[in-house]
């Protein structure tokens, strides 16, 4: 919104600067957006005055003008304007000025003719659109006098950047209003004296919706003179504000409404047939509106009527068939109330907005609704003549003044400054509020023009912007946090993190929401389906990160990167009856922390010394064991739906003195079916696995270097076929771990696998190197046979295993 600073001065003028001003405003959360004079930038323009003219000898549309400028001698000037007269005074360009767009005046012949200088229109000089003649100054200016002075043209702007919640200040008055407040001095204010009533004409009006229109205020006035001019200081406000001047009519219908925030709206009278109605609208009826666009209405449109003629657009536009023109004489003045929640949104259904529109769904006064159309009945009469009726005033829904309590120290508490009680009891009284205060706080009744108080915290926002938030003190924020342990027993979800970008994955970050179909295929859980989402394909919350990897890899393949390999770190949410709910839970539902792997391509960039192969289970297998390299990964093979069979295991993480494995995940290669089906052209491996087991670690002790060489021993057992290499593993670790003989062992590893001639059916042999070592002394043969024996043993217990 443009609000000219002399007009804003004119109901309260503080001792400020434009600058300061400006400053003040925003401070105050009126956010001026710009500052700039209302003309643009030009200079070597004065007012001339034409004292002689005639026609130019070569040219029909052309004449030849003596100007007077000041100077000793008059210019001589060419000029095609239709209204260049003899005695007029306007604006003239010197020779050697500029004017708006680097358009440069210089000496020039025109039909032979010599032109020094330029007569100006205003579009000319920057300062309105209207090219149709020279810009006329009327009789007052001094010939030679700058016309940036004449015309004030170096008058400040100022654009206010109003929040929805500023209703009130969308009026120059407004404005001057919170300026008061802010400065501390009177706020003048126009009168509304009735103007005379000579006629006793009516037009009856039926308000039948009371939920559209809360005050409904007209007159009748008959005689005006619709090719009045409108005066040069108002036209001159319209034009600062950023209003075309169209007609006195709606010029002062316009001023009015920048100058108090009222629309309103000015019917032909002799266009209606009969009386008004205020309703709904209806299906199937239609409205041609003043921008000669035609609209379709319907029963969420208010609509002002006449029988069944469909005559305006409530709050927002009124119709082509009634509006005022040059030959209207008599005229019906509305002023109404409409309620917001009756407008708002409408006009944004239309793809478009009005100033009305924009004021009526914020919240107008409904109150002063009389005041304001005498205000507007006055200018009326002043510049167009006529008669006045008198004023018909229907309220369907009296609007009860309501009252708001301020607790002074909770306004302290929230602003953060020790405001005494009277600084807060004195921001409401600069704001023309009554105040009823005690010794705990205080009542303010909430003047009618205020839609935006309701809450305490309203009034509370109130002390601090008039109190300036400026002048709130800059104190850094103070919290007091307890240091956190960090045992060495656990480590960051960015460690692992970090642990898989160094084996060349990159992470992603994808929504928990997913098609319900897709993680259907690729999880294990029933998924959770949202009441609101956002897209058709995310209907649900994730119960596998895989969905999110799934649709990065497939943006990498369509963007012909052969090698991808891709973690995410993030929740899923399966359903759990028996979760209690709780600060970081909610009833019903499990979010556990996940990490998920992807990996598709070459197992290594491409390079002259290896040979180029592709990424298999056993490489995923590798990377997820790098992650927690001091804990037993055990992997068996088990059945996933989204895995492809005999390439698919259960993850889990082998227990300490004697407890069982603990399932973390699933690794394996996607199911063909789904590499189909996404379209990926190579097999892709995955994995996912909770990630708090993976944030515990042993705790880090120091152990000497040995300096005895170890000693190394073979084992083969023979067991069935369907028992895991990694379960013999791991036992042959709890041996170690739980016997003391066997505690000789320090490392672990399976080298061959066998089977075939020599061994039952269903049976295979598995090799193991074990090293013992001690750091005090060389190991007797007896203690090395001791030890071996203490894990054939303990397999053969285990497994029924024996040596090979």
């Amino acid at each position: 919104m443009r609000i000219p600073e002399n007009w804003l001065r004119s109901f309260c003028a503080p001792d400020w600067s434009s600058e300061e001003l400006a400053a003040r405003l925003t401070m105050a959360g009126l956010e001026v957006e710009e500052r700039e004079a209302f003309a643009p930038a030009f200079d070597g323009v004065v007012v001339g005055e034409i004292v002689a003219i005639e026609a130019h000898p070569n040219a029909d549309k052309l004449r030849v003008c003596q100007v007077a400028v000041g100077a000793a001698e008059p210019l001589t000037i060419v000029c095609g304007a239709p209204n260049a007269a003899q005695g007029i005074k306007v604006p003239c360009a010197l020779p050697g000025a500029e004017l708006p767009g680097g358009f440069k005046i210089k000496p020039v012949k025109m039909r032979g003719v010599a032109s020094n200088g330029m007569l100006c229109s205003a579009r000319e000089l920057g300062i309105s659109e209207d090219h149709a003649g020279l810009l006329e100054l009327g009789s007052q200016p001094v010939v030679g006098q700058n016309i940036r002075e004449t015309l004030d043209l170096d008058e400040q702007v100022l654009t206010l950047k109003l929040t929805p919640n500023l209703a009130h200040c969308l009026s120059v008055h407004g404005v001057a209003r919170e300026v008061a407040a802010l400065s501390g001095l009177p706020l003048q204010t126009p009168t509304y004296d009735p103007v005379p009533v000579s006629i006793d004409d009516r037009l009856p009006v039926a308000i039948e919706a009371a939920d559209l229109c809360g005050r409904f205020s007209g007159r009748v006035i008959r005689g005006v003179n619709p090719r009045a001019q409108t005066p040069d200081w108002m036209r001159a406000r319209l034009e600062r504000a950023g209003q075309r001047s169209i007609s006195p009519l709606v010029d002062i219908s316009n001023y009015v409404m920048l100058e108090l925030g009222r629309p309103s709206h000015v019917f032909d009278l002799a266009r209606i047939d009969t009386g008004l109605s205020v309703r709904w609208g209806r299906a199937g009826e239609t409205l041609k509106l003043l921008n000669g666009q035609t609209i379709e209405l319907s029963p969420t449109f208010g609509v002002i009527a006449a029988g069944d003629q469909v005559e305006s657009l409530a709050g927002i536009m009124g119709g082509d068939a009634t509006a005022v023109s040059d030959d209207t004489t008599d005229i019906y003045l509305e002023a109404a109330f409409w309620w917001p929640d009756a407008i708002a949104g409408r006009a944004r259904r239309l793809n478009f907005s009005t100033d009305a529109s924009h004021r009526f769904e914020r919240g107008v006064d409904p109150n002063q609704a009389i005041e304001h159309i005498e205000y507007l009945s006055r200018l009326i009469l002043d510049i167009c003549g006529g008669k006045a009726g008198p004023v018909d005033d229907q309220i369907t829904t009296p609007i009860e003044a309501s009252s708001v309590t301020l607790r002074f120290d909770r306004a302290r508490q929230v602003i953060g400054i020790d405001l005494s009680d009277e600084e807060i009891v004195g921001v409401f009284s600069r704001l023309g509020m009554t105040t009823t205060a005690d010794a705990t706080g205080v009542t303010v009744t909430v003047p009618s023009y205020r839609f935006d108080l309701a809450l305490e915290e309203d009034l509370i926002e109130e002390v601090a912007r008039i109190h300036g938030y400026d002048k709130l003190p800059l104190r850094p924020p103070l919290a007091r946090l307890p240091m956190q342990p960090a045992p060495h027993a656990r480590r960051s979800a960015l460690a692992v993190k970090r642990a898989l970008a160094a084996r060349e994955y990159q992470e992603i970050i994808s929504y928990s929401f997913i098609g319900g179909t897709l993680d259907r295929e690729l999880g294990l859980h029933e998924p959770i389906a949202l009441l609101n989402p956002i897209a058709q394909t995310m209907d649900v919350m994730r119960t596998t990160l895989w969905g999110g990897l799934i649709v990065a890899m497939q943006a990498n393949q369509k963007r012909r990167h052969p090698r991808v390999r891709i973690f995410e770190h993030g929740r899923v949410f399966w359903r759990n009856e028996a979760q209690q709910g709780g600060p970081l839970a909610v009833a019903g539902i499990d979010q556990p922390e996940c990490l998920a792997m992807m990996a598709t391509g070459s197992a290594s960039a491409e390079q002259w010394g290896e040979r180029e192969r592709n990424v298999d289970f056993f490489d995923l297998k590798h990377d997820l064991e790098a992650l927690l390299p001091d804990a037993s990964l055990v992997v068996e093979a088990a059945t996933h739906p989204a895995l492809h069979p005999g390439r698919s295991g259960r993850v889990s993480i082998a227990g300490d003195d004697g407890k069982p494995a603990q399932p973390i995940g699933w690794i394996g290669e996607l199911h063909p079916r789904l590499q189909q089906q996404f379209e990926l052209p190579t097999r892709v491996q995955v994995c996912e696995v909770l990630l708090e087991p993976l944030l515990s670690r042993a705790e880090v002790r120091f152990e000497p270097v040995s300096k005895y060489p170890p000693s190394i021993r073979d084992i083969a057992v023979v067991l069935e076929e369907a028992v895991p290499a990694a379960q013999v593993n791991a036992e042959i670790r709890r041996i170690a771990a739980s016997n003391a003989q066997a505690g000789l062992i320090k490392n672990i590893r399976l080298f061959d696998e066998y089977r075939g001639k020599g061994l039952e059916n269903k049976e295979k042999s598995l090799a193991f190197r074990l090293w013992m070592q001690d750091t005090d002394r060389t190991l007797e043969e007896d203690e090395v046979a001791a030890a071996v024996e203490q894990v054939v043993t303990g397999l053969q217990l285990a497994f029924n295993a024996r040596l090979r």
